[in-house]
């Protein structure tokens, strides 16, 4: 069967086959259908193959640890990524054939294998390839949509970031002034008063700081990577931000600027804020994290994580009123949506106290 059809607003001669008359009138319908709605492509890309060019693109706008966690996250639905050799039943399909219960049967096949959030995030991946072939019109659909992955009945939902208390807080941060190594401090008190990422925190320079202006530019940061380290961009475009420094850790940058030259000479602009035991690379990464466990221990204060500090700075920032999009530009969020995402348990409570009684609108109550 031959039809007529328009692709990209050029007529096209198709040819439609089925093994029998009502198979092929079915799928020259389903055709017709797509061609009148726009969405009619000859395009026959794989699915592997779609995504090896979506992560060029991205390795070109993430740093290169990121862009590999995202071929190892798409590799475990796509096996062809990271073995050509490998199977690979939903990777071979075109993009256009691929249905929900193609997606779901991968993903249901990696939950006894990997973790929830394992395949959580990888969900995610398929949904930003086949988001992306939906921007591009090359599919008038994303299969992903409808898959949704939930933890099996009595399985323990992944550990949520933990933002301090008030009191911990000034705690923890009296402590940090008795600290026997000031760097260590210093990298703490930025991560929980600038919301910084450890690597951002590490990968400071001295010509990063305007200690004059009060503020802090985030231009890199240190990866470890499991090896000896090294200087990647920032983790997104967003990433690379000026943020404000509090008042009192600003007086305390300028102390240590005063401790630093006293053992390393007047600071350059290319030096590391926070040199390691050779001073030609930043602090050992897991200084922070073992300082911060000695002093949680010490305070009694529960577990937390290196991370949990920038956490604390972004539920306290919302919940003293701070605009989402604000706390998103100062924290380096790709946009507002992922903040949201993090942050709504904060935004929730924040949202319990705004109540309105349209009474209150008509003027002051009689008294009863």
């Amino acid at each position: 069967m031959r039809l007529t059809l328009r692709e990209n607003g050029a007529p096209v001669q198709v040819s439609v086959y089925g093994k029998t008359a009502a198979e092929a009138e079915r799928k020259a319908r389903d055709l017709k259908t797509r061609a009148e709605r726009g969405q009619f492509t000859r395009d026959r890309s794989t699915t592997a193959g779609y995504a090896r060019l979506w992560l060029e693109r991205k390795s070109r706008e993430v740093r290169p640890r990121t862009a590999e966690l995202y071929r190892l996250e798409l590799g475990y639905a796509l096996p062809s990524l990271t073995d050509p050799e490998a199977p690979d039943p939903l990777g071979s399909r075109p993009l256009q054939e691929v249905k929900p219960a193609h997606v779901r049967e991968v993903l249901d096949g990696l939950m006894g294998r990997y973790s929830l959030r394992t395949v959580k995030m990888v969900r995610q991946r398929l949904w930003q390839v086949f988001r992306d072939a939906l921007d591009m019109e090359l599919v008038y659909r994303n299969p992903v949509d409808p898959v949704r992955i939930k933890a099996p009945r009595g399985q323990a939902k992944s550990k949520a970031g933990r933002a301090l208390e008030p009191h911990e807080i000034a705690a923890l941060l009296s402590a940090l002034d008795d600290h026997k190594d000031p760097r260590t401090a210093l990298a703490l008190r930025l991560m929980l008063a600038c919301g910084l990422r450890r690597g951002e925190c590490l990968g400071l320079q001295w010509g990063d700081l305007d200690l004059e202006g009060g503020t802090l530019t985030v231009a890199r940061a240190w990866a470890r990577g499991g090896g000896p380290g090294r200087v990647t961009l920032p983790k997104t475009l967003t990433s690379a931000r000026t943020v404000p420094i509090p008042h009192a850790t600003l007086e305390r940058l300028k102390t240590y600027r005063l401790w630093y030259t006293e053992r390393l000479g007047e600071p350059r602009p290319g030096s590391w804020l926070l040199p390691g035991n050779d001073p030609s690379k930043p602090l050992d990464a897991n200084a922070p994290n073992h300082a911060l466990k000695r002093l949680t221990e010490r305070l009694g204060i529960n577990p937390l994580r290196v991370h949990d500090l920038r956490h604390s700075y972004g539920s306290h920032m919302l919940a003293n009123g701070a605009p989402i999009e604000l706390v998103a530009e100062r924290m380096g969020h790709a946009n507002p949506n992922i903040t949201l995402g993090v942050y709504r348990h904060v935004l929730e409570h924040e949202r319990r106290g705004w109540i309105l009684d349209p009474e209150d609108l008509l003027g002051p109550r009689a008294k009863a």
